[in-house]
């Protein structure tokens, strides 16, 4: 079941290795976003926990888009929602100060919400892609609710779901400009995605820092 191969980007003409060249090799945009953001992270430990997972979520989509197969698939996805669930505790906690445990309930939360936005989106035409709609909602109601206490944080997130609305574009894109464009647009994707997501610890670092200190000049 898990060897099972699958084809869905334009790209890929058989189930060979490396019959998505161009797909396989753009997962290097997410470790190289990884490792340069991995230096801005050695004082907060969340994003640095970000940055590593960014980097699996590169080779994950490697493996998957070179096997093509369904565990490949999995190991492409998983660390995608562990990110998303990740950033939004971390963002529960400390962009809107809900504490630990209503953080977690956040990201028990996203499930459900995840589900209706991909019913919804679904009807829409998005198709596979309506998987990720809930993700840039989710970051544009954030921004929405930081809008007034952190607006510089609100603005980098509103940001950061723009690229992500761009890129889920470019991911249901391919299927209807293969005969056209039989490479694709699934490689822009993986390139919008990691910037993205660079970004996305960049917002969190630079939160984190801030946060700090205004918290240290009203201690003084």
């Amino acid at each position: 079941m898990f060897a099972e191969q699958i084809d869905a980007y334009c790209e890929r003409t058989d189930f060979t290795f490396w019959s998505e060249p161009v797909n396989a090799l753009t997962n290097a945009a997410f470790l190289i976003a990884a490792l340069v953001i991995w230096p801005r992270t050695k004082d907060v430990p969340m994003a640095r926990a970000l940055a590593v997972v960014l980097f699996v979520i590169g080779l994950g989509s490697f493996a998957f888009h070179t096997t093509a197969t369904r565990w490949g698939a999995m190991a492409d996805t998983l660390p995608i929602l562990g990110f998303v669930l990740l950033y939004l505790f971390g963002a529960s906690r400390d962009f809107l100060g809900l504490g630990l445990w209503r953080s977690v309930l956040a990201c028990l939360a996203f499930f459900p919400f995840a589900f209706v936005c991909t019913l919804l989106f679904s009807h829409l035409g998005l198709g596979s892609s309506a998987a990720y709609s809930s993700v840039p909602l989710l970051i544009f109601i954030y921004a929405a609710l930081l809008r007034t206490r952190a607006p510089f944080t609100a603005r980098g997130l509103a940001i950061g779901a723009t690229i992500l609305c761009l890129s889920i574009a470019m991911r249901w894109l391919d299927e209807p400009i293969c005969d056209a464009f039989p490479l694709g647009t699934h490689f822009l994707w993986h390139i919008l995605n990691a910037t993205m997501l660079g970004w996305m610890i960049h917002v969190y670092v630079r939160h984190m820092r801030q946060t700090r200190l205004e918290d240290g000049a009203s201690a003084r």
